[in-house]
C-alpha cells in the first residue's frame, strides 16, 4: 500500500512557482534564489489556493497541534505567557537564505522582519532575533517577557557573543555588521526583559515560526 501524501509546498518566488509534491522539488526551486518565498500545505487544495494569495498572509499560520506529552506534564508546564512577544528564524541551508522576526505571541501579529541575507544560519538569526527584540521592548518601555525556541540564541544572548562557526566572507558581509551591532547593543544597554524558552512539546511551534516545512 502506497504511503498517503501528507504536504505539498507552494513556491510564490523561485525559479519556479507553483505547487510541487516534495520538499526536494520545492527545495530546487529556492536554492540560490534571493527572497524565495514558499511554504507547505497538508493538502493540495490549500496549496493551490495560496499560490492564488499573498505569501504574507500564509507564513507563521499554526498547524492543528496536539502534545503527546502526558496531562501531568502538560499542567506541570502550563499555557505561555501571552504579556510577551515571539521570535524565530529560518535559513534555507547551513549557510543559506535567513531570515528572522519578531511577533505578538497571542494575536501574532508581526512586529518586525528582517532579510533574507545570504549565508546565514538558523542560530545567527535566533540570537539576531533575539537581541531585536531586546531592544525593540526597550524602546517601547514594554515589560513584556520574549520567547525563543533556541537554547544556543538563549546562551549566546546571555555570554553577550554569537559563538558561530560560520567564517566571515564578502558575501556574508552583511549578516556579520549585524552581528556585531547586535553584540556591541549586549554590551553598551542593559535590560530587564525576560527571556523564556518556548515549550514546543507542549504548545506546539513558536507563534514566529515561518511554517515552512
Amino acid at each position: 500500500m502506497s504511503k498517503k501524501k501528507t504536504k505539498y509546498y507552494t513556491v510564490w518566488k523561485g525559479h519556479h512557482t507553483g505547487v510541487f509534491e516534495s520538499w526536494d522539488d520545492c527545495k530546487a526551486q529556492i536554492k540560490n534564489f534571493e527572497g524565495a518565498q514558499y511554504k507547505s500545505f497538508a493538502t493540495f487544495e490549500a496549496a493551490k489556493k495560496a499560490l492564488k494569495g499573498n505569501y504574507k498572509d500564509y507564513i507563521g499560520k499554526s498547524k492543528t497541534f496536539k502534545s503527546e506529552l502526558s496531562d501531568e506534564q502538560l499542567k506541570k508546564i502550563g499555557q505561555p505567557n501571552y504579556n510577551s512577544i515571539s521570535v524565530d528564524a529560518a535559513s534555507s541551508g547551513n549557510p543559506g537564505k535567513m531570515e528572522y522576526r519578531g511577533v505578538d505571541t497571542k494575536t501574532k501579529k508581526q512586529l518586525f522582519i528582517q532579510g533574507p541575507f545570504d549565508e546565514g544560519t538558523n542560530n545567527i538569526g535566533e540570537f539576531l532575533a533575539l537581541v531585536h527584540g531586546l531592544a525593540f521592548l526597550k524602546q517601547h518601555k514594554s515589560d513584556r517577557i520574549m520567547y525563543t525556541d533556541s537554547r544556543t540564541a538563549m546562551s549566546w544572548v546571555r555570554k553577550k557573543t554569537c559563538n558561530t562557526k560560520l567564517e566571515r566572507n564578502e558575501k556574508n558581509k552583511p549578516v556579520f555588521e549585524l552581528i556585531d551591532r547586535a553584540i556591541k547593543w549586549l554590551e553598551t544597554n542593559s535590560y530587564k526583559t525576560t527571556i523564556v524558552k518556548w515549550e514546543t512539546k507542549a504548545w506546539g511551534e513558536i507563534p514566529a515560526d515561518f511554517g515552512r516545512k
